[in-house]
């Protein structure tokens, strides 16, 4: 089966079948793979990436699963990564799959997260979730490696907290006891594997670090200068101007732009409120048709390596109105919270702590 180019710009009246950061059960997604790519061709995608935290364990279930649906499978990975002092996330797309130096860095991945999860448990213990750990690979329903989510679930299942948005007010959000920094390798290091590997290396939801403007501009110094071609333009919901802000610095530097939902499930699970990241959801969008706000320079056609993603340029609009609504969404005019059904929410995305694995 012949699959469709991708295309070659990002015009403003038009929506895209790609979504390229999508999670799944492999990490902290609600859905299995094969569920993931379901929804995923049944919103009408043609082209997807399961991007889970620092492992690519879902990517066989999910292959198969896209081949059955007709659908084009990009596989691919979360990096966690440190920049001075923040986490930064990095997506990795990996046309050719897992091989190279990825294989070794997921595995040295896998066991920080591993390591983070002991000492998070150790000290939510102090603080009243008794064995924590047992608890949070409960709510896990797998023998992934854990994250805060997890734990979070725990906490609220055993009422030390009244719900998740409390879980991470009080224990488990940026500065709180259950705040772990692994021990993530810096961000030219993770660059490394990826580009050594074959991939493209994105920088995840760039809005959502808490940077300054001139702060952003040097992580994307570092990136580029460390082998990192492509920053996501498009993630969940963004406010308007911050995109076309970021549209520019990615013009300035020649980097690529990437889109895609950082989808986690269809709605919120038992006990997480969307309001979860201080009034929006983290994973803010359904995997569906995109909306970009851009004309882009052409990337080419065919899917492999960097024409997985295309050049970012001039931004226009035909209305203010058409603008505001197409950003505001981000990838998907369908957002899993909204005020009402097929109505995007208003609530801005606050900037704050947005790794919540």
């Amino acid at each position: 089966m012949l699959m469709p180019r991708l295309p070659t710009t990002f015009d403003a009246d038009q929506r895209y079948p790609v979504d390229l950061h999508m999670h799944s059960t492999a990490s902290d997604g609600a859905l299995t793979p094969t569920e993931l790519v379901t929804l995923c061709a049944e919103r009408g995608l043609t082209h997807m990436s399961l991007t889970d935290h620092d492992t690519m364990d879902g990517i066989e279930e999910a292959g198969r699963a896209a081949e059955q649906a007709g659908l084009c499978l990009i596989p691919g990975c979360e990096l966690s990564t440190r920049w001075q002092g923040v986490n930064i996330h990095v997506v990795a797309l990996m046309p050719g799959g897992l091989q190279g130096a990825m294989v070794e860095g997921l595995i040295q991945q896998r066991e920080a997260r591993i390591q983070r999860a002991a000492v998070i448990a150790e000290r939510l213990e102090k603080v009243g979730l008794s064995n924590a750990l047992e608890k949070a690979r409960l709510h896990a329903g797998s023998d992934r490696p854990l994250g805060r989510p997890d734990f979070a679930r725990a906490l609220v299942a055993e009422g030390v907290v009244p719900d998740w948005a409390s879980a991470f007010k009080r224990y488990l959000g940026s500065g709180k006891k259950g705040d772990v920094k692994a021990h993530w390798p810096e961000i030219s290091e993770a660059v490394s594997w990826i580009v050594d590997s074959g991939g493209v290396a994105v920088i995840a939801h760039p809005l959502r670090h808490g940077l300054t403007r001139r702060k952003r501009g040097l992580l994307m110094d570092t990136f580029q200068a460390a082998g990192g071609q492509a920053v996501e333009l498009v993630s969940g919901q963004q406010n308007p101007d911050s995109t076309r802000d970021l549209a520019r610095q990615l013009v300035e530097r020649d980097l690529y732009a990437s889109m895609g939902s950082d989808f986690q499930s269809c709605g919120p699970r038992q006990h997480e409120p969307s309001a979860a990241h201080g009034g929006a959801p983290h994973m803010a969008a359904s995997p569906a048709a995109a909306p970009a706000r851009c004309v882009t320079r052409p990337a080419g056609g065919r899917l492999n390596h960097s024409r997985v993603i295309a050049k970012p340029g001039q931004l226009k609009a035909k209305s203010a109105m058409l603008y505001r609504q197409c950003l505001r969404t981000g990838v998907t005019n369908e957002p899993i919270f909204s005020d009402s059904p097929g109505k995007p929410s208003e609530t801005p995305h606050r900037s704050v702590d947005c790794d919540h694995s």
